[in-house]
């Protein structure tokens, strides 16, 4: 079967899995390409409140596959001008899944690797699997990194953390990644499915307007400066409160259940 991306769309939640078998889901070219038609389709989908990317099997992705040959790889050494194209196009795919306006998260269930890391680093949240092995990997290849990979892990982790990882490479278990920052939170091996599925159903239960307002903002918060970022944060406040699902999530309050969200 060729690599690719296999999509499976459930109550508002829609999964990626990056699919190359036999390469621990290496980026082919295939597979970027799938991964960008699949995020370019979701970027106008309303239906869809939450986007998870997973690996097909027992790895998330090793990133690069050094061992391809050349026309199944971003970098091929054709030329400097046509590497940099591609993979500036590449790059243009972890801003994509970035800037989805869905609530994005990265199920780690395997080996997450150089720019594999980048993309799960591109999601909003991260859950690890206890089997699931981290590295920025780049350095040990004599490369200085791509797809946004450091420019994440410096927001998330912080700038010193960011440098330990990427100019001290190695493997870097679950629990340790949580602990440094990487991961939202880890999961047992045998319950990663099920608490994966809870995270997703809580996250797709949520106001969809109000989550993509919420998002926006956090992104606008990394960029703007305050007197921008009110401005923005305010129209998107009012906008919210004048919605049906403010108003139903006002009376649930009132009446002590759970509010029923539609979108509206």
């Amino acid at each position: 079967m060729p690599a690719g991306v296999d999509r499976a769309d459930h109550d508002g939640v829609a999964t990626l899995a990056l699919r190359n078998e036999g390469r621990r889901n290496a980026f082919a070219v295939e597979l970027l390409d799938d991964l960008d038609r699949e995020l370019t389709d979701l970027a106008g989908d309303r239906h869809t409140r939450v986007v998870v990317l997973t690996g097909h099997g027992s790895a998330f992705s090793v990133g690069a596959d050094l061992a391809a040959p050349p026309e199944r790889r971003t970098l091929r050494g054709d030329s400097v001008g046509a590497d940099l194209a591609r993979l500036r196009r590449v790059g243009g795919i972890a801003e994509r899944l970035h800037r989805l306006p869905q609530v994005t998260v990265a199920a780690v269930n395997g080996a997450c690797a150089g720019a594999g890391l980048s993309l799960a680093l591109a999601c909003d949240l991260r859950i690890a699997a206890e089997r699931a092995v981290f590295n920025t990997a780049f350095l040990g290849a004599g490369l200085s990194g791509d797809l946004g990979g450091i420019w994440f892990a410096t927001r998330i982790v912080g700038h010193a953390r960011a440098r330990e990882l990427f100019l001290l490479p190695g493997r870097l278990p679950a629990r340790d990644a949580a602990a440094a920052g990487l991961v939202t939170r880890v999961s047992p091996d045998d319950s990663f499915a099920a608490d994966l599925a809870a995270l997703t159903a809580r996250l797709a239960g949520f106001a969809p307007r109000a989550a993509r307002a919420m998002k926006a903002n956090l992104h606008d918060a990394d960029r703007m400066p305050l007197p921008d970022y009110l401005d923005a944060e305010s129209e998107r406040m009012v906008a919210t409160f004048h919605t049906d699902d403010a108003r139903e999530a006002a009376r649930a309050f009132l009446e002590r259940r759970e509010p029923v969200f539609t979108g509206r």
